[in-house]
């Protein structure tokens, strides 16, 4: 597995998305609990999660807590994972998503967060998404606040514009070490702000780098480019798209989310996959 970087952290180029373990149409606990050990059996040390991947009102946390428990039963081949955790989102219980970017709530939150994952401090934390009813500045100063409390250890953004990640990266005095946005073949509008992050050396993490849960089973069908380089590879398309997104710039750690032993193998197999430049200017052009 080759690697790349978060802030001082040394990780795998290719993370794992926890929230298919655990939100509306998750496996059991044993599936998900074999597919983080495949990941980490993979190479995989990095693993992305929040309080908000649960599907009832009941069990905030519930990503948190399972990846802890897999990282307990895997044994010392675990102590290098890096555990990236978010908060800022809510989940009512009836399948929609709310935000609570408020200062006190996320600080509560994180402290939370490090109690499920079984960790004095969290690895790295992100404020999972802007809250229009509280001022940006007022929850970065939050993350800022946990950062210098040492409640977290590394400090990231995630769902952020160009200007955003500017203002994050004052306000935590040069210390914003992630960006977390949606980015794949079908949704490139954060291109900008993956480029951005590659000028600055911040470390840019797709989400949903595939497409999402819904779409990537389409992935081959709606983008031929992707599905003739990957024939040309003789490899899958997945593999591909996370080769072709590895190849934008240093700085890019995709996490697609899995629920499959077999699907995180084969996404993290993407490091081994090498594109040409012209294939990479095909994939690039459409």
């Amino acid at each position: 597995m080759k690697q790349r970087t978060i802030g001082g952290r040394t990780v795998s180029a290719i993370g794992l998305g926890g929230m298919p373990m655990s939100i509306e149409g998750r496996p059991d606990a044993h599936r998900s609990i074999a597919t983080i050990h495949a990941a980490l059996d993979a190479g995989v040390t990095l693993i992305d999660t929040a309080d908000a991947y649960h599907r009832d009102a009941d069990e905030v946390g519930h990503n948190e807590e399972l990846i802890a428990r897999a990282l307990r039963t895997y044994g010392r081949g675990a102590d290098d994972v890096l555990v990236a955790t978010k908060g800022g989102h809510l989940r009512p219980g009836d399948g929609s998503w709310t935000v609570n970017g408020d200062p006190a709530h996320l600080k509560r939150a994180a402290k939370e967060s490090a109690k499920r994952l079984g960790v004095e401090a969290i690895g790295l934390y992100q404020f999972h998404r802007p809250d229009p009813h509280v001022p940006y500045a007022d929850s970065i100063g939050a993350i800022r606040d946990l950062l210098d409390e040492g409640v977290i250890l590394m400090a990231g953004i995630s769902n952020a514009t160009v200007e955003q990640i500017d203002e994050a990266n004052e306000i935590l005095g040069g210390r914003l070490d992630s960006v977390q946005n949606q980015f794949s073949p079908s949704f490139r509008s954060s291109l900008r702000e993956l480029e951005h992050c590659a000028e600055l050396g911040i470390a840019f993490l797709p989400w949903s780098p595939l497409g999402g849960i819904a779409n990537a089973p389409e992935l081959s069908a709606h983008h031929a480019a992707f599905r003739e380089v990957a024939d040309e590879a003789g490899v899958s398309v997945y593999r591909v798209t996370l080769a072709w997104e590895l190849a934008l710039a240093p700085v890019v750690v995709p996490i697609p989310g899995s629920s499959r032993p077999e699907s995180i193998r084969d996404s993290a197999a993407a490091t081994d996959v090498e594109l040409t430049s012209e294939q990479i200017s095909r994939l690039s052009a459409t």
